[in-house]
């Protein structure tokens, strides 16, 4: 297995939405093959929407805007990430939901990764 990776993140995510790193992404990935942190790099066209919450999610999450407007809905409030580093991040058991006000690309870490 090899201890380094590099690549482009819209290639290596496309076969999983986005997702750089993670328990689901193939062992034969090397380093990229991770249980205790989850990484996607995601391109969401104006209008793209979670229309469902999640549901008891027990992981923390942070999500960071790279470009556009973004805006996620959490269980007791949300916020609009409308400049680039702006960010939102929410503990164990908080539902989540968004959605892309205009074309937006935001990183996403999640850990553990969820088995």
């Amino acid at each position: 297995m090899s201890t380094w990776s590099a690549g482009n993140a819209n290639d290596d995510g496309a076969p999983t939405r986005g997702w750089l790193v993670g328990h689901f992404i193939d062992p034969t990935e090397g380093v990229r093959h991770q249980d205790g942190v989850e990484v996607k790099w995601a391109h969401h066209p104006p209008g793209d929407k979670r229309t469902e919450w999640t549901a008891d999610d027990q992981r923390t999450t942070l999500v960071i805007l790279i470009s556009g407007n973004f805006r996620v809905d959490v269980t007791g409030g949300s916020a609009t990430l409308s400049k680039q580093g702006d960010y939102i991040m929410w503990g164990a058991g908080v539902d989540h939901s968004w959605e892309a006000a205009e074309q937006s690309i935001v990183l996403t870490v999640r850990w553990p990764s969820a088995t």
